[in-house]
């Protein structure tokens, strides 16, 4: 990936190039019924088809598990990407390339040297393999592998391989500058360059679309250091990358939970067992980065750590990273192991049944989190409650606004028998709550012509050929209206697709999909004057409501100069 943002310009032209139909239906057939397109959803398990395409709108939504976006939202969906990795493949879905704005203080590299660089890492791996199969060392290597119960299929699914007990065994046989730009090769204050990896059975690591992004390397003995990993490279950043993932989504796209262990072997036994949802962080703690990708797969992870002080302490430092990641949806378990043993020997003692049962009765973390704090603590005195409340409190606060932070903060009043609940944390969950909230049944008539508005983004021009007094529009939820009217007059979007990318991350971003979504009954030749009715209508209304509640305050408490302006301006129009 070449340095830079890409331009905002850029990705709205992207949108209106690429047909959203056209892009789905080359990864999900789709067949046309009246004005959408129809498949099984591919997001969900569905034996009738919920999952829609509008062309006009260039939107797909479920309404099965409701999921939906633009064509960006759907390869982010689809093919577990990122944001910018969407884009990306976006535009070669268009045949153009990604522009990038210049940044001073980032070298850029080119896509075609990224290219060359993941082909050198494939040659690499695959060279490694070969010395696993032929030579003395070879067989050292792979009888290694047989003692600690890894099979020929499992070696061949992780691609394992060995790397020869030599200086210069890579630096011979490929470009050594590209060596160096993937840290496979050392280059010496003398000059002298060698191989880093030597002597080691070696773990390429893949990133999620199965390129190999680095090496991990493992002695055959107990000399030091016995892990070594690739350094930071441009394909290779260890605090956003696990291993085993993209071996993961090979068996399954969407696991019902993610195990995380500490090393390449735990994963590779585990998988020898049949547990292919374990994945590995490279030697590192565990980071935002990390949970973010990782939910993107599962919504529950489970984070397994050695029993003794080192993973009990292993597993409290990786609280203060998993805590701001705790969105709604979200739920990690702890999994401490019994003294002496690691998920490779423990598997290998226990069998599979009596391993998968610890995994799915692993502690959540809530219990996790009270335990540590409250089991030296004599709760019934008051100094032991302060110092629980005082401790837990600082944790707490780095959980995200929603309903979980509200439950931990009543558990910690319950446990210190105090009313010390995050009341700020409560109120901005309810109202966040509120923003989300439709009203069943046909939606109210703000939502009304809001939902028009998102659907048929054109009709800003009727919103601003219509004289509207904007101070005396008073409905529940009046700013929000406001806001998102003010956004779409600002972006004037082609179609729902671009509009919906200016919604990204918006606090609005939810409301706006399901007002988008909502099956409104009305023609499409008929939506223009549903639109005018429902606005001149909700104005209206608007006028009325502030009309009597201004004269209901005359009456009785007397109205400021600008109250009295406002209604003598309502009286002039009637």
């Amino acid at each position: 990936m070449s340095g830079g943002r890409i331009p905002r310009d850029f990705i709205d032209e992207l949108l209106v190039r690429v047909d959203i139909v056209d892009l789905i239906d080359s990864h999900v057939p789709l067949k046309k019924t009246g004005n959408n397109y129809v498949a099984r959803c591919p997001f969900h398990t569905e034996k009738t088809p919920s999952f829609s395409v509008n062309r006009n709108k260039q939107f797909f939504h479920c309404f099965g598990c409701g999921a939906s976006g633009n064509a960006i939202t759907f390869l982010m969906d689809f093919s577990h990407l990122d944001f910018v990795e969407a884009v990306e493949d976006l535009a070669g879905f268009a045949g153009i390339a990604v522009p990038r704005e210049a940044v001073d203080y980032q070298p850029t590299q080119k896509k075609e040297d990224l290219n060359s660089l993941y082909a050198l890492m494939e040659q690499v791996a695959a060279f490694y393999v070969k010395q696993l199969r032929s030579g003395d060392e070879g067989k050292k290597a792979a009888e290694y592998l047989k003692n600690r119960g890894v099979g020929g299929e499992c070696a061949g699914n992780f691609m394992l391989g060995y790397a020869p007990d030599e200086w210069k065994a890579l630096a011979s046989r490929f470009n050594q500058q590209a060596l160096i730009d993937t840290g496979l090769l050392i280059t010496h204050e003398n000059g002298q360059i060698y191989d880093r990896f030597r002597g080691r059975i070696m773990f390429p690591i893949r990133d999620k679309r199965g390129r190999i992004i680095g090496f991990g390397g493992r002695v055959l003995d107990d000399s030091l250091p016995k892990y070594l990993n690739s350094p930071e490279t441009s394909l290779f950043h260890k605090g956003k990358e696990v291993y085993g993932l993209h071996e993961l989504l090979q068996k399954t796209t969407k696991p019902s939970r993610i195990l995380v262990v500490e090393g390449y072997m735990d994963v590779i036994a585990l998988a020898q067992f049949g547990i292919h949802y374990a994945v590995a962080t490279l030697g590192t703690s565990v980071s935002p980065a990390h949970l973010d990708l990782l939910f993107r797969f599962s919504s529950e992870l489970v984070f397994c750590f050695d029993g003794d002080k080192a993973g009990r302490e292993a597993a409290w430092r990786a609280i203060a990273s998993i805590f701001p990641s705790l969105k709604g949806g979200r739920q990690i378990r702890i999994m401490l192991l019994p003294q002496n043993h690691d998920p490779d020997s423990l598997v290998r003692e226990e069998g599979l049944d009596k391993f998968t049962e610890r995994v799915q009765t692993a502690q959540v973390l809530s219990d996790y989190f009270f335990e540590h704090f409250s089991k030296d603590l004599k709760l019934s005195e008051m100094e032991s409650r302060s110092s629980l409340r005082n401790e837990a409190e600082s944790y707490l606060k780095q959980l995200p606004v929603g309903a979980f932070r509200e439950m931990m903060f009543e558990k910690l009043s319950s446990l210190t028998k105090q009313h010390i609940l995050d009341n700020e944390a409560i109120i901005a969950y309810k109202n966040q709550e509120k923003k989300h909230r439709l009203k069943s049944g046909r939606p109210s008539l703000p939502s009304l012509v809001i939902a028009l508005l998102l659907q048929n983004p054109k009709f800003i021009q009727i919103v601003e050929q219509t004289e509207i007094d904007w101070d005396q529009l008073e409905f529940d939820g009046v700013e929000k209206f406001k806001n998102i009217l003010q956004l779409i007059a600002d972006k004037k979007p082609t179609n729902y697709g671009v509009l919906l990318e200016a919604f990204r991350d918006h606090p609005d971003e939810a409301i706006v999909k399901k007002l988008a979504s909502l099956d409104l009954l009305i023609p499409e030749d008929g939506a223009e004057v549903e639109f005018c009715d429902a606005l001149n209508r909700l104005l209206t209304q608007a006028k009325s409501a502030n009309l009597d509640r201004l004269l209901a305050k005359d009456k009785t408490q007397g109205l400021d100069l600008q109250e009295k302006e406002m209604l003598r301006k309502i009286l002039t129009k009637k």
